[in-house]
């Protein structure tokens, strides 16, 4: 990996984690969700739509990508719902790269190195550390399995796009793409589980949404890019630096409660990435 690909998923990492950081502010999840992932698909219409249409071999990458991101979305903003942006964020995106790996390892008889096992470890004793937190503080016990819905759809989404953007040999125009039709599966999908209130929003959450979409459309789009350039396992990894940045920012901006023990789990759970992805 290039410094210059390395310092942009660096960057990505930092602008995933703010913009979950914005979700978790606006008075109502999911309706902020639900502008950023509409104005993404306007966008993202823009660009599709002006270029030649992907091939047919390209198609079932990004159908199934756009449903591992909407149901991604869904989880997240009942995890918000419940729990702390430094709980939540750790477990949600800590867990899936171990979600990856046991799959690997266990159902495709893939052989694990011994820093691989040590990383799954930590990784695990890390996300337990940060649902005990929650149960321990008196904190909603339904934020887990929300986040842990999520980390599924996370690996899902982050198997998908990395194997789909290859296919397609172009990263833009696959990004464009999958959020269009991410827009087209969320926004009634999101109607049917909150009902038609979640369509009533205020400047404020305009302003949440738009920042949020615009956040969340770099960050992917510079990870997918990255993607096609260097080992998806080591992106992913480093992609998953976000979890530190999330911590951070709930601790000093968004007054999370903070204590050893969450901040020892934040770091197993990065230390467990980076070894699983060595």
């Amino acid at each position: 990996m290039s410094a210059f690909v390395f310092f942009a998923v660096l960057a990505a990492a930092l602008l995933h984690a703010s913009w979950n950081a914005l979700i978790k502010s606006g008075a109502s999840k999911f309706t902020s969700m639900l502008i950023m992932t509409v104005l993404q698909g306007a966008f993202g219409s823009i660009i599709a739509l002006s270029n030649a249409l992907p091939a047919a071999s390209v198609w079932p990458w990004l159908v199934a990508s756009a449903l591992f991101h909407s149901g991604y979305k869904l989880f997240l903003s009942y995890a918000y719902e419940q729990g702390d942006l430094s709980r939540v964020y750790p477990i949600a995106r800590g867990a899936a790269p171990m979600i990856v790996l046991a799959l690997s390892g266990f159902l495709l008889s893939d052989t694990l190195a011994a820093f691989e096992v040590i990383g799954v470890l930590l990784l695990g004793l890390g996300i337990l550390m940060m649902a005990r937190g929650a149960f321990a503080n008196g904190e909603s016990r339904r934020l887990v399995p929300f986040a842990l819905g999520s980390a599924v759809m996370t690996a899902g989404y982050s198997i998908v796009d990395g194997l789909g953007a290859r296919v397609a040999g172009d990263a833009v125009l696959y990004v464009a793409w999958m959020f269009f039709l991410d827009a087209l599966i969320f926004t009634p999908v999101c109607i049917a589980f909150r009902g038609r209130g979640v369509l009533k929003s205020t400047k404020h959450d305009w302003m949440i949404g738009a920042g949020a979409g615009a956040a969340s459309y770099a960050a992917y789009a510079i990870v997918v890019w990255a993607m096609t350039l260097a080992p998806i396992a080591l992106v992913t990894a480093l992609r998953e630096t976000s979890i530190l940045f999330a911590v951070v920012i709930g601790w000093l901006v968004m007054g999370d409660r903070m204590d050893r023990g969450k901040a020892t789990a934040a770091v197993l759970i990065v230390s467990g990435v980076v070894l699983t992805r060595l």
